[in-house]
């Protein structure tokens, strides 16, 4: 098995694993606060474990010398955690799997403001197709069970908070940020622990909150190894199966119908974004097929 094969495996494993998410938060029957301290001391504590026997307290100290740029990253990561329970409290899990898709928009504007980066022609017309995505989204939140404008607009907070860590996080790629995640996860869940009441899960729940917590921690590793394999625009195809599968999942089990907005509006979505990620590949393989110029001087 070469890399590629190997990277688009392990990231697709990683996805796959990802999407029972918002479903856990719908089954586990207890307050957002509850879900989200159990979510982040479970996932947090199993990733911190893999943390210190692979890297030890070595990859601590690399992330303390990243300076403001790391302390960002785990500040973002850490509001996502709430930000996403919250999100799937308040509105349907179809609108916010969808809405958190726009990432890649979010990302190319703040990498525009505080990285200076152009915003390419194929950007703006993925921007503008996104953002028409969003509005039937939301058009239909006050229409469809279930689903609600407040948690659309937590769920673009976490999407725009992601992008903003992943911009933060491009400021110093030498490092591994991996132990900044445990950090956040967990520190995540003390911050709301004055306001949960984890007992209340633990007699007939405990399966549901370990289930939980090893989904996330299985799939942040697998997606955090496989994407050094292979190119991003592959990894957001990817990670687009994501936000196809987590609504017809929660549809499948619990009978969550996503209703006809949140499925026209995520169609557009995820159709812009899958087209955009696309013109990247052929572009870049396009690109690998021109003749470089031959440097140095003429074989007699």
């Amino acid at each position: 098995m070469n890399d590629h094969v190997k990277g688009l495996l392990i990231t697709a494993i990683g996805v796959l694993f990802v999407v029972p998410d918002s479903l856990f938060i719908r089954l586990i029957d207890a307050s957002a606060p509850t879900v989200t301290f159990w979510r982040g001391m479970t996932s947090g504590s199993f990733i911190l474990v893999g943390v210190l026997a692979v890297m030890g307290l070595r990859g601590f100290r690399e992330v303390a010398k990243t300076g403001m740029p790391g302390l960002i990253y785990t500040i973002l990561i850490a509001a996502t955690a709430p930000g996403f329970v919250l999100a799937v409290t308040w509105t349907s899990v179809a609108n916010v799997v969808f809405i958190i898709a726009s990432m890649p928009v979010f990302a190319a504007i703040f990498s525009r403001i505080f990285l200076g980066e152009t915003i390419s022609r194929r950007m703006v017309l993925t921007m503008m197709g996104v953002f028409v995505g969003l509005g039937i989204i939301a058009w239909g939140s006050g229409e469809t069970e279930g689903a609600s404008w407040q948690g659309d607009l937590v769920a673009v907070c976490v999407s725009a908070s992601f992008a903003a860590a992943m911009t933060a996080v491009r400021k110093v790629r030498a490092t591994s940020m991996i132990p900044a995640i445990p950090l956040a996860y967990i520190g995540a869940a003390l911050v709301v622990w004055p306001f949960a009441d984890p007992g209340v899960v633990l007699p007939d729940q405990w399966h549901l909150v370990v289930g939980h917590g090893a989904f996330i921690t299985v799939s942040t590793c697998l997606l955090t190894l496989g994407p050094r394999y292979i190119a991003s625009a592959e990894v957001a195809l990817l990670i687009l199966l994501e936000s196809v599968l987590a609504p017809l999942l929660v549809w499948a089990v619990i009978g969550e119908d996503p209703g006809p907005w949140a499925l026209a509006g995520g169609a557009v979505v995820i159709g812009v974004l899958f087209v955009s990620n696309i013109w990247v590949l052929r572009y870049r393989r396009r690109m690998r097929n021109v003749p470089q110029p031959r440097v140095g001087p003429p074989v007699e």
